[in-house]
């Protein structure tokens, strides 16, 4: 999110510090997983929408970015295959499928949620996971977290209006002050906004009065990568929270845990053992497939589970831009365009939703 706003900054004009407390890019983002998955097309509503228009215009920001740095960021608008393993499913998905026909619609495109008897792709994904059929919805996709961090970094390392820190952590904010100390030296800023993942929730704490309970939390998360001689364009298949994303050079990514107590936030265990063998199970094609990297990191869950996004009610001058969970890669870019437009005290094309604003999520942090 802080390499989005930062990208947002540049284009218009603003003199920017891009400060980080280790190397750019080095937290939960450079994980493997990087599948941007839509919510459920029923019960619509303003976040989905958000959501929806996010997921639309990522691929142009994405290509934009490609075209200025001739790097690749692993993008590709894929699909995703859902297994219906019970007969209550299947009806539940005809009713989704017309719900996407009615709201999964930007200009003169339009997004599926096909339901299908079996897999419409052959040696992908076991047929017998779906006893009940099968969803192919062709709005999901994915993205390599670590290609699209090296396409954010390069454009940032050629900006004319940003400078870049890293290895940088704050020790004391002070946003009424305009001043952030990092080691030895204090930087002074019209307008700081905080992007800082699950780092962020304990500074915006202590900067907040009247909380009975935390304004957010770190989930742990592992993940693996897997090398199998495979068509980079299959959809990605979701089972039970199960992820398995297809990605190009010849890599599945598998993911992803959610874990709110752990020991080491770095390490993998057996939670990641049994991801993989679940997937090995639903991908036959991976059964001998080698394991290249086992991964583990920690997202940012905010107490409403939303991202946490706006200015803070006591503290105009700072701006939140975190959490988003699962969602982030899908929203980062639409988030930061938002934040970057209040630092910058002007009007933004779209509107958030009220659940993601901070005020909200102090709100609930009271209670």
């Amino acid at each position: 999110m802080g390499l989005w706003a930062a990208v947002h900054a540049e284009r218009c004009g603003l003199n920017t510090l891009l400060a980080d407390a280790g190397r750019l890019g080095s937290g939960a983002s450079g994980g493997l997983l990087g599948a941007l998955m839509p919510h459920m097309p029923d019960r619509w509503s303003e976040k989905k929408q958000f959501q929806f228009d996010a997921l639309v215009s990522l691929e142009a920001e994405i290509a934009a970015l490609e075209a200025a740095t001739g790097l690749s960021a692993g993008y590709n608008r894929s699909g995703r295959l859902i297994p219906l393993p019970k007969p209550h499913l299947n009806r539940i998905a005809r009713g989704h499928s017309e719900d996407a026909e009615r709201h999964w619609r930007a200009g003169e495109r339009r997004f599926q949620w096909h339901v299908l008897d079996r897999p419409d792709v052959d040696g992908w994904v076991e047929a017998s996971a779906g006893q009940s059929g099968f969803v192919h919805d062709t709005l999901a996709g994915r993205v390599a977290p670590r290609s699209l961090i090296s396409v954010l970094i390069a454009f940032l390392q050629h900006a004319k209006h940003v400078r870049i820190m890293e290895n940088a952590d704050v020790a004391a904010l002070d946003p009424d002050r305009g001043t952030a100390k990092m080691g030895s030296e204090t930087v002074t800023f019209d307008r700081c906004i905080l992007a800082a993942g699950h780092r962020s929730f304990p500074l915006l704490q202590d900067l907040t009065s009247g909380l009975k309970q935390p304004l957010g939390r770190p989930v742990k998360g592992q993940a693996a990568l897997l090398r199998a001689e495979i068509d980079p364009a299959l959809p990605t298949i979701f089972l039970d929270g199960l992820y398995v994303v297809a990605h190009e050079g010849g890599h599945v990514a598998i993911g992803s845990t959610s874990e709110n107590r752990f020991d080491d936030p770095v390490s993998t265990d057996a939670q990641l053992d049994a991801l993989i063998e679940a997937a090995r199970a639903i991908a036959p094609i991976l059964r001998d497939a080698p394991i290249v990297e086992r991964w583990a990191g920690l997202r940012p869950k905010a107490i409403d589970r939303d991202p946490m996004i706006g200015r803070h009610p006591d503290h105009p001058r700072l701006i939140a831009l975190t959490g988003g969970f699962k969602v982030s890669f899908g929203l980062a870019h639409r988030l930061a365009e938002a934040a970057v437009c209040i630092a910058g005290d002007t009007d933004c094309e779209f509107f958030l939703p009220e659940s993601f604003a901070i005020s909200s999520h102090i709100a609930v942090a009271s209670r």
